[in-house]
């Protein structure tokens, strides 16, 4: 343990990352060796973890802040956390951690710089070389009229000569936390978030990943409906321009595969910062947080990458791990009860100790890890969207938005329109059901025992009419409880 007796903390964050890719969810083509590891031993894995937006920047607003997104109106991907507003990095800064930050921002304004938030805003020494950037360096598209231009599918990667792998941004930085381990200060804890980019598309990944997942063991897609009738109007757009219609199943299964592959290498990575915790002798000593910010398609609903304001479980489902330090009480295993990402910030202020001094929503983990509680949330909630003449919240700062070069075009495209495809929308889900209230458009009503893919909507099935009215009066409850937040400290009154 460090001096102050306070347990390290490794925050690692990959992007993208779907729940059900994970062995122990029982996903037969899933190759995580050391989340199964983790799970099996010392930590605990929920299977009902949901992020709270399915897009980067507003999930991470959120799970960094314990705010939903519509708080204080973090529902794009341009609006950040201001220097008024609370982020957990910030907090553990200033409770004393040695706060180490490699890896992507999309969480606070670059202009602000990075010093409220950690001691260190990691530049590797060796940058990584160009064509690793699978955005920047995009030969694998093809032709525009082609129908492999915006699926996002690069697959194999090829190493440099000499090289042990495909040297990138993720590598770059895992290296750097491991040396950050390997010399951590001896009078402070650590704090060293990771927030990687894979498995987040294009989908390209290098051996011994990308012929290590089993195509035969791959799980089935949740097939494109035939008609879109009752779906958002956003995914039939995005169906209709991802031209994706006349792809086999062979090429969908080589894309999925891809994307399982990028998987096992973060989990790999992974595997190394564990390791090298074990050889300094602190893994005992440090409280492990693995968890992505928002799913991915992967081909479900005939699809790929992600929307701003739908809610399939593919994209708000999200592999949610912690590892306690030893001496905290946990039963290792999965877990079903129903928990949110903002609930991440609570748990950590309630392994170190730590009032806040403002409002958040989350609630710690502690008594389900320990096997105290068997459930902790009767609902779990995602939002997205936005109203009719919100022009700032259309995202046209983005290149994909008016240029069809642009990979995010099908998406980002219809954002900017003004029809329903980016209507404000936000998702109400019971371990039964899921509701999605849509402003501008047909709501959602799924019956996720019968229908765990949610492909036929019921919200005007009578049979169902009991339900819909407890989930509604359930969206208002949270609503009203979060709402707003009334800062601690009061404002002087005058005479």
């Amino acid at each position: 343990m460090s001096k102050n007796n306070r347990p390290h903390i490794i925050i690692f964050n990959p992007d993208q990352w779907r729940s059900d890719v994970m062995g122990h969810m029982g996903n037969a083509a899933a190759v995580t060796p050391n989340l199964d590891r983790m799970t099996a031993t010392d930590g605990v894995s929920f299977r009902s973890a949901f992020c709270q937006n399915p897009v980067c920047t507003p999930s991470r607003c959120s799970f960094m802040s314990g705010w939903y997104p519509h708080v204080r109106g973090h529902r794009t991907m341009f609006h950040m956390m201001n220097k008024d507003e609370p982020v957990l990095l910030k907090t553990l800064k200033e409770a004393g951690y040695f706060v180490w930050w490699g890896g992507k921002n999309d969480l606070v304004p670059a202009e602000n710089g990075y010093n409220d938030y950690c001691d260190v805003k990691y530049k590797p020494s060796r940058m990584p070389r160009r064509e690793s950037n699978l955005h920047a360096h995009d030969v694998w598209r093809g032709e525009p009229e082609g129908d492999n231009y915006y699926s996002f599918f690069a697959g194999r990667l090829e190493k440099g000569e000499d090289e042990p792998d495909y040297y990138d941004g993720d590598w770059a930085h895992v290296q750097g936390a491991i040396d950050l381990i390997r010399n951590a200060p001896a009078d402070r804890p650590l704090c060293i978030y990771l927030p990687l980019l894979y498995p987040h598309p294009p989908y390209g990944v290098e051996e011994p990943w990308f012929s290590m997942i089993d195509r035969t063991r791959l799980p089935a897609r949740i097939p494109a409906p035939a008609q879109w009738d009752g779906k958002p109007s956003l995914l039939k757009g995005i169906h209709e321009r991802q031209r994706l219609q006349g792809w086999t199943e062979q090429r969908w299964n080589e894309l999925r595969a891809t994307y399982y592959g990028m998987c096992a290498r973060v989990d790999h990575q992974f595997g190394l910062v564990m390791d090298a915790l074990r050889e300094a002798d602190m893994y005992d000593d440090t409280a492990v947080f693995f968890f992505s910010d928002h799913g991915d398609f992967t081909g479900d609903y005939g699809l790929v990458e992600k929307t701003q304001n739908t809610f399939e479980d593919c994209l708000t489902n999200v592999p949610f791990v912690i590892k306690p330090p030893k001496g905290t009480p946990v039963q290792p295993g999965v877990r079903d009860a129903l928990v949110e990402l903002v609930d991440f910030p609570a748990t950590v202020e309630a392994l170190l100790g730590i009032t806040p001094n403002f409002t958040h929503f989350g609630r710690s983990l502690l008594p389900v890890i320990s096997g105290e509680q068997d459930e902790h949330r009767d609902a779990v909630f995602c939002e997205g969207g936005r109203l009719y003449g919100e022009e700032h919240c259309m995202e046209k700062g983005s290149t994909s938005s008016t240029n069809s070069a642009g990979l995010y075009w099908p998406r980002v495209g219809l954002q900017i329109e003004e029809g329903p495809e980016h209507t404000k929308a936000v998702m109400c889900r019971t371990k039964e059901y899921k509701y999605v209230r849509r402003f501008y458009e047909t709501d959602e009503l799924y019956d996720l025992r019968a229908d765990p893919g949610e492909t036929v909507n019921r919200i005007d099935d009578p049979a169902l009419a009991g339900v819909l009215a407890e989930l509604k009066d359930r969206l208002l409850t949270f609503y009203q409880e979060t709402c707003d937040v009334v800062p601690h400290e009061p404002n002087m009154r005058g005479i």
